[in-house]
């Protein structure tokens, strides 16, 4: 028998955008366990608070019904004000408790995996109505669970419903020698913390289910070694698109670089490996600014354009590199490059003076050192 493949075993932690998916798809974590166990007890807290003043709304109601007029008899309009006021008084009496439910029924399934709305989780499964699909999922390890959990929660709750009956017996048996309004209120709170207690017991269930949930919730979303292979090709691309994408992009920004060649007042050289385009406006500019810089073809092009638009061209190798390393394009020059600079433009000015004939012997090239911080021989 060949040997399975490893890359197929789902070995591997969900990735951010495989648990981003499975919440937009709606697969979160959920318990239903704790949302009924979270009603039920809400349910029952709600009883013991809100029990007297329902109790006495009802009472009312009973005492408002059975004092009948006998004209309801053959007049609707009275009988409809009696209906009415029953509504009223009903829907008066439980709207506490109904709000806290509602509240409950939203906070009690959100606790355990956040608030998630996805329209993917609303549509229609069709996969769900293949009677194969049905019976694999009949079946499977998660039926046997829920068969247990099943079980669980007959044996759990009915051993506290046992647990109250014998615990409280005597209490049930005291209400037969008790007038009849006292025994209805005695029972009525006997009932209530009765329930409260056996809703209780259904927080063993939520502690058992809730990290079983979890835990199949996350190994459901675990990865094969290939999908992760293959959702880091799609999400960061393949080796030779990001290639290309990079030569478009160093191609795009030569463009723009290029452009601005023109405006340069001095292009510097190594004299044929470095070139860099400078240019000064005092009055606008704090220092010098590097319009483009580039080695080899690209430093040729930027001599081509500057032959072309007639821009001086210097040879001063030490300060065309130290330019080139330590400053970026549309960035100005390094304070220790200032001194050697102003000494070229200054040179690139006198040169300009001398062609007008405005000098009477050409200016020597100027022999600044660069700083030994900014220097770079390669």
């Amino acid at each position: 028998m060949a040997e399975e493949d490893p890359s197929q075993e789902k070995t591997e932690e969900p990735t951010p955008k495989k648990k981003e998916k499975a919440r937009e798809e709606g697969d979160v974590t959920r318990s239903k366990e704790l949302n009924t166990s979270g009603i039920l007890l809400t349910a029952a807290l709600c009883l013991l608070v809100f029990g007297p003043f329902i109790a006495s709304s009802f009472l009312k109601v009973m005492a408002f019904c059975f004092s009948f007029d006998p004209r309801a008899s053959w007049d609707t309009s009275i009988a409809t004000d009696y209906l009415q006021v029953v509504i009223y008084e009903m829907a008066w009496a439980v709207s506490p408790m109904f709000a806290f439910l509602l509240l409950a029924s939203i906070v009690a399934p959100i606790s355990l995996g956040g608030w998630n709305f996805s329209t993917k989780a609303m549509a229609p499964k069709f996969s769900r109505m293949n009677p194969l699909s049905g019976l694999k999922r009949m079946f499977s390890m998660n039926s046997l669970v829920e068969l247990g959990k099943g079980w669980g929660k007959v044996l759990v709750v009915g051993a506290a419903a046992v647990i109250v009956l014998i615990g409280l017996k005597n209490e049930f048996l005291s209400m037969v020698f008790q007038p009849t309004h006292q025994a209805i209120g005695h029972s009525a709170k006997v009932l209530a913390w009765s329930f409260l207690f056996i809703c209780a017991s259904t927080i063993l269930i939520v502690l058992v289910d809730v990290p079983f949930q979890i835990h199949s919730h996350a190994k459901k979303l675990r990865m094969t070694m290939q999908e992760v292979k293959e959702e880091f090709k799609n999400t960061e691309g393949k080796p030779e698109v990001k290639a290309k994408v990079r030569q478009l992009q160093r191609e795009m920004a030569n463009r723009r670089m290029m452009s601005d060649v023109p405006d340069a007042d001095v292009i510097i050289t190594n004299p044929t490996h470095y070139a860099v385009a400078l240019k000064y406006e005092p009055n606008a500019m704090p220092a010098p600014v590097l319009l483009a810089k580039g080695v080899d073809e690209v430093a040729l092009k930027i001599r081509e354009i500057g032959s072309e638009y007639k821009i001086p061209i210097v040879e001063m190798p030490a300060l065309a590199r130290s330019i080139f390393h330590h400053t970026k394009i549309g960035g100005e020059i390094p304070e220790g490059l200032y001194i050697a600079v102003a000494q070229v433009l200054a040179y690139i000015y006198q040169i300009d003076m001398w062609k007008k004939g405005q000098a009477a012997e050409p200016p020597r090239k100027p022999t600044t050192p660069v700083p030994e911080d900014l220097r770079r021989d390669d």
